[in-house]
């Protein structure tokens, strides 16, 4: 299995930055893309950005401007840069990850793989 684990999540005031961080680990054959959803009290889950690999970030319309998502692919790591953040931000934010990777010597996935989630709460 693939593991994930977030950080970076906390309290900022509004208009603050913050910055999420995902490594991804185990036996990674190929990874086909990393992301981040999030999920505010009694709201449901949404896409915030997508990075598939070798192709173009997609972000969510409330993200677009404010949020940029990167990867370091060496590092098998996936962040999360937001800016001028907004009460309506405050959310579980979960990273995601769809990979293949070796189990018993053979190729298995690709699977959807979800970290337990980092904590952002936006508030003065």
């Amino acid at each position: 299995q693939v593991q994930l684990v977030e950080s970076g999540g906390g309290l900022v005031q509004p208009g603050e930055s913050l910055t999420l961080s995902c490594a991804a680990s185990g036996t990674i054959f190929s990874i086909y893309s990393m992301g981040w959803y999030r999920q505010g009290p009694g709201s449901r889950r949404e896409l915030v950005a997508l990075a598939p690999t070798a192709k173009t970030p997609k972000y969510a319309d409330s993200a677009k401007g404010r949020f940029t998502i990167s990867r370091d692919d060496t590092k098998k790591i996936v962040y999360l840069q937001m800016n001028n953040l907004k009460s309506e931000d405050t959310a579980t934010y979960a990273c995601y990850c769809e990979a293949s990777m070796v189990v018993g010597g053979i190729t298995d996935g690709p699977k959807e793989y979800w970290g337990q989630g980092t904590q952002v709460t936006v508030a003065s």
